[in-house]
């Protein structure tokens, strides 16, 4: 038996897939022949949620049974979970084999106490932020193994997986040794079912069909899940998900960024971003004092955002179980969400420059209204359609085989091996294209306060510009081309972890096990970003090279956009129809115009303006992890506690390309066209080994009443994408020069110390109050160094340059409540309150946490009893600062609070049969964004999604 021990133990040092699979071999190995020669053993010390459910299986032997099913069986589990875990955890399960309590992993994450999420296209949740601190710093696993990403960083996107295949998730605040390092909010794992969960054979037939009141979109879904025990040796489960949704999102926004004069006072830090020069309401060309720090707008759009959601789901699982010593699983799951998303939008660019304003409007420091009446075309409003399209195919993939053995009566093992994959190739797929109106016209813009400001466009020619959009009197020939951005990135990564672990039973001097193990990984993460950016593409039908767009023949302006409900909750003078365009009609019209004359000689050649790899922007990052821990369990009569350390090495490698720029072309004023020399590659090591000690204890003071402390030192990695020493100048094509460096792979992790106390009481079966406080002392946070008057070989040009770097520090300190109660008669009430202050010091200065709320809350209600089943949640989350400094010190951007609220009712027909109805977003709620120092608000950025409606059929046996 010792050469394959010691076997198995080198190989862990080595995150090798081969060296991987013989270990987990040899594993099972042993424990097979184990199995051959010596009786069943005693059961291993279950994990937490097998925990959780012994101890209500006790519990409901010492007081009247009472069945629960449904929502009331999913909490009662993750009440347990919550209970029995080592440290501070929330837990969310299903409510039925292949049923998740809401149709998306985030939204479900939002009951928990200290939970928020963003959400995406549909108003669908997408990513999750733990106790004050954002997505970065929160690592998300599957069965425990790091899950791949589709984005740069390693911020996981829930939209790609179907709720469907996911029979819980655990969200674990505090640190242990055992636990896996990477997170400093908080580590969410998620779980799939065992078929030895319910003995036996069951399976799940789902459909459901939906609609979106406001878009009056439809979608579909189908999903089926079935599982079967083979005796007590063998089981199996397996799950398939297709669903085809339809989403649309109403948008407006500031996009083009406000303007605002610079200020001299050396203490407000403000030098301006007016690209056409000073905002100056009094024609004499200077910046007067009164006109400091003045502010208008730049550009404002409005228009909506339809996507269809494809999502495919395979999942399976296949457990054995020779003997009580010995258990053996493999499982995985293949995913792919294809969601191609299609922005139509109307954009009107108002940036201030000399001659272009008369009769403005000043107030509290804003020009509020302005009319634009120039003769000089360039200077009139040219209104632009635009089309955005992007192009998010991903594939997801994670797979694995585990073994747990029993070696003796006090020695067990367990190993674990397995790869995670994700991939997206859009590469020059993604377009932002926009045509520009060429009609000669007089424009009023009026600020109201709103999300919109009032236009009101008049061309020569007598056509308004709202009245004749809506009456369809606009067509192909009132618009030129202008710019065409061709864009997208290829990304692909994959993770390949190892782990081995052991737990020796003591059982002496309070010791209850000393767990002890060795984890390795290594991520591979690749970009390549393909843009018509680089060779300046974008502009090769733009300015004095632009074509009529009704010369170009084709089907290019193809829809007349009047989307129902479309802006109905914004007040004001806009057009609320539009024309849309197709981009691949678009773009086969372009080709055809080949060999036509050029102005300035030569003829258009479409293929000078397609998409090509852009090195300045791509990269290849290898990181490589190697942990060991070691974690003494200890108990007594009243408390127990664990103590331990892990220590983690990290090396990474990163590669990236930079192109050095050997000549500028003027076109005009804030245009130029760069010209880059033949890249270079670059490539930077960094290595780094930390210490990370924890420690945790419960008092029990009764059976129902405990105490929690913790402490503990954690870490979480830089982004993937911050590691690679990419750069780039492109901001020069618009006359700023900026260099901006994405990457520096000497940026060390964010380090925190952090200290959770929790007062749990569970006063009822399946009920519980509890209390909770934490505080986060983060240190290395990453932040942006910015340098002026740079030279980086331009001649004739300094550059500012910008790059992430280490230094800086934060703290989050909070509060969290939670209350839940279940009562016999079917009612049941469950909410949450989350207070938290987060606070960062950037170069001194004391500055909020980006992207994070200050407080959220959830309020659930349900009823369970015989064929009937209701539920409702409102899920809130409090303002919050979005961005910080936006136009000078203290503007800030602020997402302002919202309410999410969905219901559920479901009816069991018979044994078989289950029918449903559900409701999101029933308030119609709102996301809207404003940006002001607290004596200016002013509207930035408003996304709608409506209500929706899903009814649903399940049959089960």
């Amino acid at each position: 038996m010792r050469a394959p021990l010691s076997s198995l133990l080198i190989a862990g040092f080595a995150p090798r897939p081969v060296a991987a699979a013989a270990a987990i071999a040899a594993l099972t190995a042993m424990g097979a022949a184990q199995a051959q020669v010596q009786p069943p053993a005693a059961a291993a010390s279950a994990p937490a949620e097998a925990k959780a459910d012994a101890k209500a299986k006790d519990a409901d032997q010492t007081l009247d049974r009472v069945e629960i099913t449904g929502t009331r069986a999913s909490l009662q589990r993750s009440l347990n979970l919550k209970r029995s875990a080592s440290g501070v955890q929330d837990s969310i399960s299903a409510t039925e084999l292949g049923r998740f309590p809401d149709d998306n992993v985030a939204d479900s994450l939002s009951h928990i106490t200290g939970v928020s999420i963003s959400r995406t296209a549909g108003g669908e949740g997408q990513k999750v932020s733990v106790r004050g601190l954002g997505p970065e710093y929160t690592l998300t696993t599957f069965n425990n193994r790091i899950l791949a990403t589709d984005g740069e960083g390693r911020d996981f996107a829930f939209d790609v997986l179907p709720s469907d295949i996911i029979s819980g998730a655990d969200v674990v605040k505090s640190a242990q040794a055992s636990v896996m390092e990477g997170a400093i909010g908080g580590l969410v794992n998620l779980r799939s079912a065992s078929p030895f969960d319910q003995p036996g054979q069951h399976g799940i037939l789902r459909v459901e069909g939906d609609r979106n009141t406001m878009s009056k979109l439809n979608g579909g879904k189908l999903s089926a899940t079935y599982s079967n025990t083979f005796g007590k040796e063998l089981g199996v489960l397996f799950g398939v998900v297709y669903a085809d949704r339809k989403v649309r999102t109403d948008t407006a926004g500031n996009d083009g960024g406000w303007t605002r004069n610079p200020i001299s006072d050396p203490a407000a830090n403000w030098t301006g971003n007016a690209w056409g020069g000073n905002i100056d309401p009094n024609g004499n060309g200077v910046l007067d004092k009164d006109e400091e720090g003045l502010i208008g707008p730049g550009q404002f759009r409005v228009g909506t955002i339809q996507e269809q959601k494809k999502r495919t789901a395979l999942s399976g699982k296949v457990e054995w179980r020779p003997s009580d010593s010995l258990k053996v699983t493999v499982d995985g799951i293949k995913t792919r969400l294809n969601s191609p998303q299609v922005g139509y939008q109307q954009s009107y660019y108002t940036l201030f420059e000399p001659g272009r304003w008369s009769n403005m409007q000043i107030q509290n420091g804003v020009v509020t209204g302005f009319t634009m009446n120039n003769a000089d075309p360039s200077k009139q409003l040219n209104p632009e359609l635009l089309n955005l399209t992007t192009h998010r195919v991903v594939d997801s993939a994670v797979y694995g085989v585990n073994a747990e053995w029993k070696a003796t009566e006090t020695l067990k093992f367990n190993g674990d091996v397995y790869q995670s994959t994700s991939k997206r190739h859009s590469g020059g797929q993604d377009t932002y294209t926009v045509l520009r109106m060429n009609q000669p016209n007089v424009t009023t813009v009026q600020l109201t306060g709103g999300q919109v400001p009032n236009i009101s466009t008049t061309f020569n020619d007598g056509r308004d510009l709202v009245s004749g959009l809506a009456a369809g009197q606009f067509g192909a020939s009132d618009f030129n081309t202008h710019f065409l951005g061709l864009s997208g990135d290829n990304i692909d990564d994959k993770i390949r972890g190892l782990t081995l672990n052991g737990a020796w039973s003591v059982d002496r001097f309070n010791v209850d096990q000393i767990q002890f193990g060795v984890q390795a990984t290594r991520r591979d993460k690749n970009r390549d970003l393909v843009d018509n950016a680089i060779n300046s593409g974008q502009d090769y039908y733009a300015g004095d090279y632009a074509i009529n767009v009704g010369q170009l023949g084709g089907n290019v302006l193809n829809q007349h956009l009047s989307p129902p409900n479309f802006m109905s909750g914004v007040s004001g003078n806009f057009p609320r129809s539009f024309l849309g365009f197709d981009v691949p009609s678009y773009l086969a019209a372009l080709q055809a115009y080949n060999g036509q004359p050029r102005p300035g000689g030569g003829t258009y050649d479409f293929s000078k303006a397609q998409p090509v790899w852009n090195p300045l922007q791509s990269y290849r990052v290898r990181e490589k992890t190697t942990s060991f821990f070691v974690e003494a369990d200890l108990s007594g009569d009243q408390w127990n506690a664990d103590v331990g350390v892990r220590l983690v090495k990290t090396k990474t490698s990163a590669k990236a390309w930079d192109a050095k720029i050997d000549g500028l072309v003027e076109n005009g004023p804030f245009n130029y066209t760069p010209h880059y020399a033949a890249p270079t590659e670059v490539s930077q090591d960094a290595e780094y080994t930390y210490g990370l000690p924890s420690a945790n204890f419960v008092w029990h003071f009764t059976d129902k009443l405990q105490l929690r402390l913790g402490a503990a030192k954690t870490m979480a990695r830089p982004s993937v994408e911050q590691l690679a020493p990419t750069s780039t100048t492109g901001s020069v094509s618009w006359g700023d020069f900026t260099q901006v460096f994405g990457g520096n792979a000497d940026l060390k992790p964010y380090s925190a110390k952090q200290y959770d106390a929790s007062l749990e009481w569970y006063y009822a079966r399946n009920s519980a109050l509890t209390f909770a406080v934490f505080q986060k002392d983060i240190k290395n946070q990453i932040t942006t160094s910015w340098t002026t008057g740079v030279d980086i070989g331009v001649p004739g040009h300094l550059f500012n340059v910008m790059r992430p770097i280490n230094g800086d520090k934060a703290k989050v300190r909070g509060m969290e409540i939670g209350f839940q109660h279940l009562w016999d008669n079917g009612f049941g009430v469950r909410a949450q309150y989350t207070r938290n202050r987060s606070d960062s010091w950037v170069g001194g200065e004391k500055r909020p946490l980006e992207g994070i709320a200050p407080a959220t809350s959830s309020l659930g209600l349900l009823y369970e009893k015989g064929p009937w089943s209701l539920s409702a949640t409102a899920d809130h989350t409090d303002e919050f600062v979005s961005a910080i400094n936006v136009i000078g010190p203290g503007f800030n951007e602020r997402a302002k609070a919202i309410t999410w609220l969905t219901a559920q009712a479901a009816y069991d027909v018979n044994k078989w049969l289950r029918v449903s109805i559900e409701g999101r977003n029933l308030t119609d709620a709102k996301q809207e964004y404003t940006l002001g120092d607290g004596n200016i608000t002013l509207p930035q950025g408003y996304n709608r999604w409506g209500r929706a409606f899903t009814l649903g059929a399940s049959i089960k046996f």
